[in-house]
């Protein structure tokens, strides 16, 4: 399965971008309020500079104290990101996404965002994949 195919499940408006100068307090707001676990980091909305997750956050706390939150984002985000295209095989993206033990990875195409998949995008769809395949070969086996 292509990332394109499993883009199509969703919408680019699903993917929630906020300026570098952001505070990560407002960020951690959003996250909470949206009830998920990254945010892209754009200064112009349409290329994606860096990436902030939750993880992050805490991490930086636990690390630094709350008076982390008073920086802003792009004092906390990764900005080497790891992106994939939408010719990208799915299975080669959960690889990457589990041997780089994150669990987002913004979609490109050349340097315009297209999308952001997730580990969990990439296992629902591997799974119905799975499940077609068994159909499949339950009704070969029948004779259907």
């Amino acid at each position: 399965m292509l990332v394109s195919q499993i883009l199509k499940t969703k919408a680019l408006q699903d993917v929630v971008t906020v300026p570098p100068d952001m505070l990560v307090s407002e960020a951690a707001r959003i996250l909470s309020e949206k009830r998920i676990g990254t945010v892209l980091v754009s200064r112009n909305g349409t290329n994606a500079d860096g990436i902030l997750s939750e993880r992050d956050i805490v991490r930086e706390i636990g690390a630094r104290g709350a008076g982390c939150l008073a920086h802003t984002v792009d004092t906390l985000m990764t900005s080497k990101l790891v992106t994939c295209h939408g010719d990208d095989q799915a299975d080669a993206v959960l690889k990457q996404m589990t041997e780089g033990r994150f669990r987002h990875m913004p979609v490109v195409e050349g340097n315009e965002l297209r999308g952001l998949i997730s580990l969990g995008d990439v296992v629902k769809a591997r799974l119905m994949e799975l499940a077609m395949e068994k159909d499949a070969l339950e009704g070969m086996i029948m004779g259907h």
